[in-house]
């Protein structure tokens, strides 16, 4: 059985949900996804273009993968914004793998069975590329996600950076340290006073010059009325003081689905942007 047969008839065992507007027609389907790091099966919803189904099997298409916040699911994205009409505007695979409630997107060394990383980063790259018609290089991948998602996006992308060539974040929690409260974080991140040197070394804010040397397409926004703004300012300084190219925004809003909403339209824009740079060349209308 071909790959592409093979991924058909793996979307209709999982009772795919095809959606369609007046304007757009997009596909979005929930699929499973196996970890071998984890030794289990994950939900993922995967958005493709109208394109995809009308090229006749020609084109590669850019993947941009969306990660969920605390307590959500790979269902978030889709179900609570109008994200999934932008593949179709923009010609690009929207993958929304599940991280897990509280997973933070890393391998912790606190719960073995916590391995969020290698499966978002290595395990659902692969899967994507062995199933669909990707553009299966850095040139053509971007991550991002919104507040604990924010943070996986950036972690990932600084951690696997042949894997990613862009990245963003959202509301992010870009520093972990201001998160201590959050249920289930000491679970894969432990004691904060115990283990306080983890924490630091993997707040984002701390590893800005990462970033001079991973050479990401970077955007970062954050809602002025957001509890993280402070942290993500924090960031866009030291990043600016390095001389790390990145966009940065702040727009009216706080913690809410009306801001993340809104702002993943400037994102898609954005990564979109950076596929043409990178030689990407849509389908003509």
């Amino acid at each position: 059985m071909n790959k592409a047969r093979a991924f058909r008839l793996a979307l209709w065992l999982v009772s795919p949900l095809l959606i369609a507007s007046h304007a757009s027609a997009f596909q979005s389907s929930v699929v499973s996804i196996p970890s071998a790091a984890m030794q289990q099966t994950h939900g993922a919803t995967i958005v493709l273009p109208d394109d995809y189904a009308r090229d006749g099997g020609k084109q590669r298409y850019p993947v941009i993968y969306l990660l969920h916040g605390s307590g959500g699911d790979h269902t978030d994205w889709a179900a609570n914004s109008r994200v999934s009409e932008l593949a179709d505007r923009y010609h690009v695979i929207l993958v929304m793998p599940d991280g897990g409630p509280e997973s933070w997107y890393i391998d912790s060394p606190f719960d073995p069975r916590s391995r969020y990383e290698t499966y978002v980063g290595h395990e659902v790259v692969a899967w994507v590329d062995a199933h669909l018609r990707t553009i299966a290089a850095k040139e053509g991948r971007a991550i991002t996600g919104l507040s604990m998602g924010g943070f996986g996006a950036l972690h990932i992308a600084l951690d696997r950076r042949d894997t990613f060539g862009a990245a963003g974040s959202i509301s992010g929690a870009v520093d972990p340290r201001a998160c201590e409260d959050e249920p289930g974080i000491d679970r894969v991140f432990g004691d904060p006073a115990r283990h306080a040197e983890f924490w630091s070394r993997n707040a984002i804010v701390e590893n800005t010059n990462e970033f001079r040397r991973a050479h990401i397409d970077l955007t970062i926004d954050c809602g002025v009325d957001d509890h993280f703004v402070n942290s993500n300012r924090v960031l866009h300084e030291r990043l600016v003081a390095l001389g790390v190219p990145h966009d940065y925004a702040e727009r009216p809003g706080g913690h809410t689905w009306a801001y993340w909403s809104n702002a993943i339209r400037y994102q898609v824009l954005f990564f979109a942007t950076t596929f043409r740079r990178n030689g990407w060349n849509p389908p003509q209308a």
